[in-house]
């Protein structure tokens, strides 16, 4: 049988608002998760008192459950429908969430934003869909979970979609395209099953969209792009700079350029678990002899590409940023800590272009919650890519005080 398409699928919203309870259903629903695994967790809620978090159980085996003396392991997160093989991006921590959605380690096809219809739109709903929003992912489902609260009440599911959709447009969704579903994760209804209890529904159910996802282009379409993670001097080979492919296809032969630097070469050699590669395509890390380049000529962050499409080096850029935590406010004149593909560089915002959300009324200066359009400039020769054009190159997290204080997309960039 040939093998199913595979999407990464991540579940964003709101804490408490049954994420791992409708993750824990969905793996249940679809076979990932045995029935006597199902039984075990249920027993080890029960003896918590806290019988309704038996699926969130199936994704929560950290640090605290095993405190707690909770040794069944779960840990794979995938499951299959008849068309695709998903793998769940768990999103816990809001941070850890953030971080590793910028950093890219994990990048989501698509997304299932969770809302509780009890609750409404909380500050992490809208802060998660912004943020899946600017990083490009547009593939989106949103559950309105915990029906069985309000008694699978229509007027109470209309309330919140409606509310959401107005914020979902506000932030660039085409919300005519995303699915609202009511469900219940605990109880399970139209989750795999059509309810009863929402008769006056006649969409499909979720599992059901997520068989409407489509599989992204892959990235081997782009020219080359490798960021350097190190360089290294062996005898008899030269200078082999390590890193992973994030865009295009490298091969032996091929005429590169490495920026900054402006450094020509030609690829010699390349090498993956000791392996010689005939080509290297995004998602390998390999090493690669290059003849003739000092090693000190090239350093972490340094980006190649092939010699007719040399990867951008950006006197400025222009970006667009989600303020996630800032103690203060910042405006123009601003010099945090940017971190993008492997490198870090000091750059100001030197402009604040345009608000987009949170606090309208301040257009000069952005805190917690404001989401804009902004120009940066390095204080040191960078390579940056437009999001567009090169996403992996093209995400970046802003840092200051210790924590991650923004995240942001490149959408120009001035050479």
């Amino acid at each position: 049988m040939a093998e199913k398409p595979h999407l990464n699928l991540v579940f964003i919203g709101h804490i408490d608002h049954g994420k791992s309870t409708l993750v824990g259903r969905v793996l249940y629903e679809t076979g990932a998760i045995s029935e006597q695994t199902l039984r075990k967790l249920k027993e080890e809620a029960q003896k918590y008192g806290k019988e309704t978090f038996e699926f969130a159980y199936v994704m929560d085996n950290l640090k605290d459950e095993r405190e707690r003396g909770i040794t069944i392991d779960v840990a794979h997160k995938e499951f299959n429908t008849d068309k695709y093989y998903f793998t769940i991006i768990d999103a816990p921590g809001h941070r850890d969430f953030v971080k590793n959605m910028i950093t890219g380690a994990s990048q989501a096809d698509a997304a299932v934003l969770v809302v509780s219809v009890k609750e409404g739109i909380k500050a992490q709903t809208r802060e998660h869909a912004f943020l899946a929003k600017v990083l490009g992912i547009n593939q989106m489902i949103v559950a309105v979970n915990k029906m069985d609260t309000v008694n699978y009440s229509q007027d109470e599911y209309n309330k919140v979609t409606e509310e959401l959709k107005e914020f979902m447009k506000k932030i660039g969704y085409d919300v005519d395209k995303i699915p609202f579903v009511p469900v219940s994760a605990y109880k399970g209804d139209n989750v795999i099953k059509k309810s009863e209890n929402t008769s006056w529904w006649n969409g499909k159910t979720l599992v059901e969209y997520f068989n409407d996802f489509t599989v992204p282009p892959k990235l081997t379409d782009k020219p080359l792009r490798l960021p350097i993670q190190d360089v290294y001097t062996i005898t008899g080979h030269g200078t082999v700079p390590v890193g992973r492919v994030e865009t295009g296809v490298m091969k032996p032969g091929m005429q590169i350029i490495i920026n900054p630097g402006n450094i020509k070469t030609e690829v010699k050699k390349i090498e993956m678990h000791h392996q010689e590669l005939k080509e290297a395509i995004p998602g390998d890390n390999v090493g690669f002899n290059i003849k003739g380049v000092d090693k000190k000529a090239i350093k972490r962050g340094c980006v190649v590409g092939p010699v007719d499409n040399p990867p951008t080096v950006a006197k400025e850029f222009k970006a667009q940023i989600i303020v996630l935590q800032h103690p203060t406010a910042f405006g123009a004149g601003y010099t945090p800590v940017f971190h993008a593909h492997e490198v870090q560089f000091p750059g100001t915002i030197t402009e604040i272009v345009e608000k987009k959300g949170g606090d309208m009324e301040h257009k000069d200066i952005l805190k917690t919650g404001d989401s804009a359009v902004v120009k940066i400039k390095p204080l040191k020769p960078i390579v940056i890519e437009k999001y567009q054009d090169f996403p992996p190159l093209g995400r970046f997290a802003i840092r200051d005080m210790g924590m991650t204080i923004a995240a942001g997309v490149v959408l120009d960039v001035t050479s």
